[in-house]
């Protein structure tokens, strides 16, 4: 063989060798590819499942244990709100809210449920921070819990410089920090007042939440209503006109957002009134009260049952198919309207 056979067939064997690997490197990342998108679709399936009930005053004592100290009064609202919180960040998947990336960029359902448990964390947040840490309108704020609302308060999608998590981390921080000066019976000058009108002005909050949501499951069939805006007062005014009839409805590609942020929210409030309860037991019983607030958790444990479709229908008001949206507007709605009868219950003398 001479040389100018063997240099033909080393050329010819490296030009097989380059069609084989242009071959390979395709079928492989095709492969890898499909690998990828399976795994992603059942570890999706498991980030959306919702994170179970727990027990408040558990909660409590086991805080109080990890740190010493003894359950006080206000103790178990204060480590709810840590739980809850802290379940955001917390459960499988972590915070998804705020992902860049598959499969949490791909999720949809959690993400809303996210922001209903994150709306009701800020509102409690809020009312420590105004009411129930404060004696009066005049006496000074408690400086952990004024650090935390604004931190909690922070925007839910951001994912770097700063990241949301690192916000929200620093929210509980805070809030742990005001709990263990709560919890020590040396110091004073923290404290969680279990009053009747500190009560009524985090469930106007509630009340205020509670009710959009209920209007805007309703809507998901669509209604015209009257204009009712400025009912009530003869001399009531409004910056620029609205018309006397109109037409409300919640887009079909929305519902299951309005749905799972709902389903979010009432599972956050279904904790922090179940710490209520707990905190404020003298108050409700004093007022005859204690039912009413055990119905309203009645009614927001109906919400948290198992939904066995794999899609929230949104079928006519009275027609063939499920309208989970109403079923869940009527929960609300009656629990919502509890509490309104709740409200003044406490503020009777």
């Amino acid at each position: 063989m001479d040389f100018q056979s063997i240099k033909e067939r080393l050329a010819q064997w490296r030009d097989n060798s380059l069609d084989a690997g242009e071959g390979l490197l395709p079928r492989t990342l095709v492969i890898f590819l499909a690998v990828y998108l399976v795994a992603a679709f059942f570890v999706g399936i498991y980030w959306s499942l919702m994170p179970a009930n727990f027990s408040v005053k558990d909660n409590a004592a086991a805080m109080a244990d990890a740190q010493g100290q003894q359950v006080v009064i206000g103790s178990t609202t204060t480590t709810t709100l840590i739980r809850v919180t802290s379940t955001l960040l917390d459960k499988p998947g972590g915070f998804l809210s705020n992902d860049i990336l598959p499969p949490g960029l791909w999720l949809d359902n959690m993400p809303h449920w996210e922001y209903g448990v994150l709306i009701q964390s800020r509102d409690l947040t809020r009312a420590l921070r105004e009411s129930f840490s404060r004696s009066q309108s005049q006496s000074k704020e408690d400086i952990d819990l004024g650090k935390a609302e604004p931190s909690l308060n922070f925007s839910r999608d951001s994912w770097a410089v700063p990241a949301s998590e690192s916000e929200y981390r620093s929210a509980i921080k805070y809030l742990n920090n005001y709990l263990a000066r709560l919890e020590d019976q040396g110091n004073s000058r923290s404290q969680f007042y279990a009053r009747s009108d500190n009560l009524r002005y985090w469930l106007k909050i509630v009340e205020s939440r509670l009710g959009s949501l209920s209007q805007r499951l309703s809507a998901s069939v669509g209604q015209r209503r009257l204009n009712t805006d400025l009912a009530g007062d003869a001399m009531a005014r409004q910056s620029t006109y609205a018309p006397g009839e109109l037409e409300i409805k919640t887009p079909w590609t929305e519902i299951d957002d309005v749905f799972y942020e709902t389903r979010g929210a009432a599972w956050a409030l279904l904790h922090f009134l179940k710490a209520i309860e707990v905190d404020f037991a003298e108050v409700l019983e004093n007022k005859n009260a204690l039912v009413s607030l055990q119905q309203i958790i009645r009614e927001l444990e109906a919400t948290q049952e198992t939904v066995y479709s794999p899609m929230i229908l949104n079928g006519s008001g009275f027609g063939m198919l499920a309208n989970h949206s109403l079923v869940m507007a009527s929960y609300i709605s009656r629990a919502n309207a509890a509490i309104i009868d709740l409200r003044d219950l406490l503020s009777q003398g």
